[in-house]
C-alpha cells in the first residue's frame, strides 16, 4: 500500500494563490477528523508550523502538509481543485473512501 499523496497542478496553483497572502513558510494543512455526514471529514487550514512526522508535498511553489494520523486515512489520495457550477473547492480523490457525502467533504471507510 502506498502512503503517497499527490496534488494536481490545478490544486497547486490555487494553493499557491492562497499562500501568497500568508507569511513566508506557510503551508496548507490537510487533516482528517471524525464527523461529517459520512463519518470522517477533511479539514483545510493554513499553518506555519510543521512537525517531524508531517508529510510535506510540494508542487508549483505550493506546499501541503499532512500529519501522520491523517495520512493513514489518505494514503494514495490525490488533492484536486475543482471550479464548477456548484462552486469552487478542493476535492480529495481518496481510494480508501468507500462512500462519500454529496458535497464531497466527508467520507467513510
Amino acid at each position: 500500500m502506498t502512503t503517497d499523496v499527490t496534488m494536481t497542478e490545478r490544486a497547486a496553483l490555487r494553493i499557491g494563490e492562497i499562500l501568497k497572502a500568508e507569511p513566508t513558510g506557510s503551508a496548507l494543512r490537510v487533516s482528517v477528523e471524525g464527523g461529517g455526514c459520512s463519518g470522517f471529514q477533511y479539514k483545510f487550514d493554513v499553518d506555519r508550523s510543521k512537525t517531524a512526522d508531517d508529510l510535506a508535498i510540494e508542487r508549483e511553489g505550493a506546499t501541503v502538509v499532512i500529519d501522520a494520523t491523517s495520512l493513514q486515512y489518505m494514503a494514495g489520495a490525490e488533492i484536486d481543485f475543482v471550479d464548477d457550477l456548484i462552486g469552487a473547492a478542493f476535492r480529495i480523490n481518496n481510494p480508501k473512501a468507500k462512500a462519500s457525502c454529496g458535497c464531497g467533504t466527508s467520507f467513510s471507510l
